[in-house]
C-alpha cells in the first residue's frame, strides 16, 4: 500500500485536524466528520442524527438559507453528507482554489448554526426525512426488511436494533428542545474531526483553520457513548413480511463482529468467496448450475461496536423458497465442514486489495477513510495495517469463522407478495 504523508494535530477547542497533501491534480476535499450516529440514539428519540444532516444545510448565522450550496456550486464545488448508525459526515470537493470557502463553511454551520435553528426550519427537513423515509422504505420494494432484521437480530435496547433513518412517530415526537440538545451535545469541535486532502499548503491549511473554527467553543455536555451487552440468539427466529413486491426474496441474518476486530477481515473475505462475484459460490449453484435464484448476495456488516453478517436470495419466478433454502444451507455446510480453496481465498483477497486502493485513489473518498481510521482506531494512518489484516486470513480462519458465526442462531426473514 501506498504510504501516505499525513498530519494529525488538536486544535485548543478539541477538534481533530487531519492533513494529507497531494499535488498530482488541482482538486482538494474537505470532510468533516462528526462522531454520532442513529446508534448514539436512544429508543423513543431515533432519526436525530440523518434529521441533522438536512438541518445542516438550512443555513447558518453568517449564510442565509439556500447560499450554502450556491456559493460552493459558484466556485466550482459540490458537497454531499451520509449519515450511518456511527458518524454523520459532510464532505466538498472542489477545485484547490476553493478550500478557504469550504472550511469557512463548514465552521459557520458548526459553531453558528444554533442561532438559526427555528421549528419551522425544523421542520421543513422533518418533512423532507419522513418523505424520504416513505421514499426509501415505506414505498420501496422490500424497503422494511432492513429494520425488520434488525429489531429481530438485536435485543430491543441494543443501539443497533433500529434503522438510521428513525421512525415516523419519533421524528414527529420530537420537539425544537430535544433537536437543540441533541444539536449542543454532538455537533461541537471536540465531537469532530476535519480532513482535509489533496492540492493544497499545509501552511496556509493550518492558518485558515485556526481562523474559522478556533473560536468555535468546545460542546459543553459530554456525549454519552453507546454501550452494548454480549449476547446469542437463543435459537432461530423466522418471520414472514407481507410487501408490494412481484418476488418473494429470503434475508438470512447472523451476529456478527465489529469493524477492526479479530474475525472482521475473514469474514469479509467469506461473504465475497460466498456470494461477491458470478464465480462465487452461491452465485454458481443458485444462479448459474440450479436456476433456482434470479440474485444472490452476502455482506458483513461491520459497525463501531458490533455487525451482522447477511446473505439475501430471490428466488425466479415458480421457485418455491423452500427449494431455495435447501440448496443453500446445503451449500452453507459445505463450507463449514470442508472450508473454501485457496484460489477462493486468493481471489478475494486481490478484490479486497483492489477495492482499498480504489478508495485511496480519489481525494474524496481518501478523506472518508481517513476520517474513519482517526475515529475508529484512534489514527488515520491505518491502511497498512488495514491490508495486512486481510493478508494474514487463512483457510482455516475461513473455515472457522463460518462454523462460529453461520453455524450459530439466525434470523430468517422472508419477505412476500402480498395476499
Amino acid at each position: 500500500m501506498p504510504r501516505l504523508a499525513i498530519e494529525r494535530y488538536t486544535l485548543p477547542n478539541g477538534l481533530t485536524v487531519v492533513l494529507q497533501p497531494d499535488h498530482s491534480a488541482p482538486v482538494v476535499a474537505v470532510r468533516i466528520e462528526y462522531h454520532v450516529g442513529s446508534a448514539d440514539e436512544r429508543a423513543g428519540r431515533t432519526g436525530f442524527a440523518h434529521l441533522f444532516e438536512h438541518i445542516m444545510f438550512m443555513g447558518s448565522e453568517h449564510v442565509p438559507l439556500g447560499k450554502f450550496d450556491q456559493w460552493l456550486e459558484a466556485a466550482g464545488a459540490n458537497n454531499n453528507a451520509y449519515t450511518t448508525h456511527d458518524v454523520t459526515s459532510f464532505y466538498e470537493w472542489m477545485p484547490s482554489n476553493a478550500l478557504p470557502l469550504a472550511l469557512w463553511l463548514d465552521a459557520d454551520r458548526m459553531g453558528w448554526l444554533l442561532p438559526t435553528m427555528t421549528l419551522a426550519r425544523v421542520d421543513v427537513q422533518r418533512d423532507v426525512v419522513k418523505n424520504e423515509r416513505r421514499q426509501r422504505i415505506d414505498n420501496a420494494p422490500y424497503g422494511r426488511a432492513n429494520e425488520t432484521i434488525l429489531a429481530a437480530l438485536y435485543p430491543s435496547a441494543d443501539p443497533y436494533s433500529w434503522s438510521v433513518i428513525g421512525s415516523m412517530t419519533d421524528l414527529s415526537a420530537a420537539s425544537l428542545s430535544d433537536v437543540q440538545t441533541f444539536f449542543k451535545t454532538y455537533y461541537a469541535p471536540n465531537n469532530a474531526t476535519l480532513v482535509v486532502v489533496g492540492d493544497f499548503a499545509p501552511d496556509s491549511a493550518k492558518h485558515w483553520i485556526a481562523a474559522d473554527f478556533g473560536s468555535i467553543p468546545r460542546g459543553s455536555v459530554a456525549p454519552t457513548r453507546p454501550t452494548v451487552a454480549p449476547f446469542t440468539l437463543a435459537h432461530d427466529t423466522t418471520l414472514t413480511l407481507q410487501d408490494r413486491v412481484q418476488l418473494p426474496r429470503v434475508y438470512y441474518a447472523w451476529h456478527g463482529v465489529k469493524v477492526y476486530s479479530p474475525d472482521d477481515a475473514a469474514l469479509d473475505l467469506l461473504a465475497y468467496i460466498l456470494a461477491g462475484d458470478n464465480a462465487s459460490r452461491l452465485y454458481t449453484t443458485l444462479v448459474h448450475d440450479r436456476q433456482l435464484a434470479q440474485d444472490v448476495g452476502a455482506q458483513n456488516q461491520d459497525f463501531r461496536l458490533e455487525g451482522l453478517f447477511t446473505v439475501v436470495v430471490t428466488p425466479k419466478p415458480n421457485i418455491s423458497t423452500t427449494a431455495v433454502d435447501s440448496v443453500l444451507q446445503a451449500e452453507l455446510s459445505r463450507v463449514v465442514e470442508s472450508g473454501v480453496t485457496d484460489a477462493e481465498l486468493t481471489r478475494a483477497r486481490n478484490v479486497q486489495r483492489t477495492a482499498m486502493l480504489d478508495r485511496l485513489a480519489g481525494v474524496t473518498e481518501r478523506s472518508d477513510q481517513l476520517a474513519y481510521y482517526d475515529y475508529v482506531v484512534g489514527t488515520p494512518d491505518y491502511v497498512s495495517q488495514d491490508l495486512e489484516r486481510y493478508e494474514h486470513v487463512t483457510l482455516a480462519d475461513i473455515q472457522r469463522v463460518a462454523r462460529t458465526y453461520i453455524g450459530a442462531h439466525k434470523v430468517m426473514l422472508t419477505v412476500v407478495p402480498q395476499a
